[in-house]
């Protein structure tokens, strides 16, 4: 039996609603407002998109339910549940560390882009846009911003200090906080701009794009599917264990993991039916990579009815998206300091953001023609943004996802999973739901993942 550590109500969300707030705030974040539109660009939307919503389907959600079952059953962070639920296995506790540090390698490019979203805020705020309305302009605006290694790095600072002075007030006054008032903020953006897409000329083509294209599919495609859908999701980085560490002992962890899952895929595909209609408006291509969200954005917006407003509340939106993503991934090394060396929170934080900021200065600095831009371009063919992206998107997610469903599906002890599956949840307590999540789990998830990855490496090719 777990000795659950004492928890007191400053370290577990006020409400259900506050920990799904919290939770689909921890997934609605770049990577579907920005990541998710540009891949499927690149990879020619249509098939894309469906096989992102099947990885979602039966990979992500059963590994959801997993890890945030994980963290309320253990109370506890990552590498000290995974010790507790398995006697203490140096094996199993270095899957929960390696979450821990793909929370932190994420976290340390990631605010590189929330900064340019600062940055393009605050442009659209002051109205310092380019005065000629041409692609060429927007492009070098970007440029300028991407390959200025003191912009990129005075942006990252910014975010960094707002996203660590959130952590450090705590679980109820400051990520629960936040995440009330930003996702009922960030819906409401998005349900105003999905309007607004919807009257413009491009949205048919938009539409035929995002469901109907079947152009460019590979299993690199498949694979940055999946990897999609493990960063959506904040999947194996210890960021849902984290946060269902939270909970109270009898909350429902598969009803309100279902709940997530479906408003983070609802918010990816609105970011493509609001993204694609105003690039299709004014003939743009939706291929546009990265800069996709900062080159044709701003560049269709002007050109388009209430463009500035627009302009705006777009880049609020990334903002606030952005934040909330990124409060989760500290809190993860927060929460780990915490538990393993009995920090306080002032000092784990502070701490842990200081690490994180330092570790993506590399990153700030890829847009230059240094040793981390150019240099590692030529060396190996992706600056240190592009590698650290690559390998926690396609690798280090996907294997997380695996070590979850490997430890949950055959570690744990049966009558005990069952129970933690059904507690305080109607849902659970179907019987073949359970069936099923535990054939999802234990056979396929970890054979799809694999199968995925090594037709990407050539090996079954």
């Amino acid at each position: 039996m777990i000795d659950h550590k004492d928890r007191t109500s400053n370290t577990q969300w006020g409400s259900k609603l506050g920990f799904i707030a919290a939770a689909a705030g921890s997934a609605v974040g770049l990577g579907n407002i920005w990541r998710f539109p540009y891949i499927t660009g690149q990879n020619g939307g249509g098939v894309f998109v469906l096989f992102y919503l099947l990885c979602v389907i039966v990979l992500g959600f059963p590994i959801m339910v997993a890890e945030v079952t994980i963290g309320r059953t253990t109370q506890s962070s990552p590498v000290r549940a995974y010790g507790e639920l398995s006697n203490h296995s140096r094996l199993w506790q270095t899957v929960g560390l390696v979450g821990v540090i793909t929370g932190a390698v994420i976290l340390s490019y990631y605010s590189v882009v929330a900064g340019w979203g600062l940055h393009y805020l605050m442009l659209s705020l002051v109205g310092w846009f380019p005065q000629v309305n041409t692609p060429e302009a927007y492009t070098n605006l970007f440029d300028s911003l991407h390959q200025s290694v003191g912009l990129n790095i005075w942006w990252q600072s910014i975010f960094m200090i707002i996203t660590t002075w959130v952590v450090l007030r705590g679980v109820r006054g400051g990520l629960e906080q936040v995440a009330n008032i930003g996702m009922v903020t960030l819906f409401g953006i998005i349900v105003v701009l999905t309007i607004y897409a919807s009257t413009l000329p491009g949205f048919g083509s938009a539409l035929d794009f995002v469901f109907g294209h079947a152009e460019r599919f590979t299993w690199v495609s498949a694979l940055e599917a999946l990897g999609q859908a493990f960063f959506s999701l904040s999947l194996g980085m210890g960021a849902m264990l984290t946060y269902g560490s939270y909970l109270k002992l009898h909350d429902d962890t598969v009803g309100t993991s279902l709940v997530i899952s479906l408003a983070d895929t609802a918010v990816a595909v609105a970011a493509c039916l609001i993204i694609f209609p105003i690039t299709f408006s004014v003939g743009l291509e939706p291929a546009a990579g990265p800069g996709l969200v900062f080159i044709n954005i701003p560049l269709a917006l002007h050109q388009l009815p209430f463009g500035g407003v627009g302009m705006f509340v777009f880049f609020l939106l990334l903002f606030i998206a952005a934040l909330t993503s990124a409060i989760s991934l500290l809190e993860v090394a927060t929460a780990f300091l915490i538990d393993s060396l009995g920090w306080r929170r002032l000092k784990a934080a502070i701490i842990c953001g200081a690490i994180v900021y330092f570790l993506g200065l590399p990153s700030a600095a890829s847009g230059g023609s240094g040793l981390f831009g150019n240099g590692m371009e030529q060396l190996i063919g992706m600056t240190w943004f592009d590698a650290v992206d690559y390998l926690a998107s396609n690798w280090l997610l996907p294997l997380g996802g695996i070590g979850i469903s490997l430890f949950v599906g055959w570690h744990i002890n049966s009558q005990r999973r069952l129970s933690e599956f059904r507690e305080g949840s109607w849902l659970g307590s179907l019987g073949w739901v359970y069936s099923v999540w535990v054939f999802l789990i234990r056979w396929f998830a970890p054979g799809a993942i694999a199968f995925v990855m090594l037709n990407v490496l050539g090996i079954l090719s």
